[in-house]
């Protein structure tokens, strides 16, 4: 592969997010993808990390594949990353993006964990799907449900998801 991205800190901290996003819990599953993430510590993420890590997302969810925007899902595209340096604005709802709907969630809750029928819930129901108004308006809805507000907040949820769309376009 192309570059030399490693499993260090940093990435293997996102992963542990995602994780708990997953299970809702404050300490990482033993055997889990963290767990499994931690024994390739300061590797080159290639295809055996990728599988370690999707083998421990499956052991926490019985899943077949992995969750979108799950860490499976965030370990692959920091691999693809080696390749596209510049981040790569879809203009869908992948797992940058949620991430990104995610984080600005926190920033107004306060909270680690999204809330459920939140915006990130609203994104994650529509993942790889191309943002569009439908599903803006879903993740208005969801941020509406988390702030209390008549509509989404400058910088909020929404903001991020059409700030997205239009990198996308350019």
């Amino acid at each position: 592969m192309a570059g030399n991205r490693t499993l260090n800190s940093q990435t293997i901290s996102e992963i542990t997010a995602k994780e708990k996003q997953l299970t809702g819990q404050d300490e990482p599953v033993p055997d889990g993808p963290t767990a499994r993430a931690q024994k390739n510590a300061n590797q080159p993420i290639n295809s055996k990390v990728i599988s370690d890590v999707t083998q421990g997302e499956r052991n926490i969810t019985g899943m077949d594949g992995p969750v979108a925007g799950g860490p499976a899902a965030f370990t692959q595209s920091v691999a693809s990353s080696q390749s596209k340096p510049v981040p790569d604005h879809t203009g869908k709802l992948d797992s940058a993006t949620i991430s990104a709907v995610n984080s600005a969630e926190k920033d107004l809750t306060g909270l680690d964990q999204p809330i459920g029928g939140g915006p990130t819930a609203q994104a994650q129901r529509h993942a790889n799907e191309p943002i569009n108004k439908d599903n803006l308006h879903d993740i208005t809805e969801g941020e509406k449900l988390v702030t209390g507000a008549d509509g989404p907040l400058k910088g909020g949820p929404t903001a991020t998801a059409q700030s997205e769309l239009t990198k996308s376009r350019k």
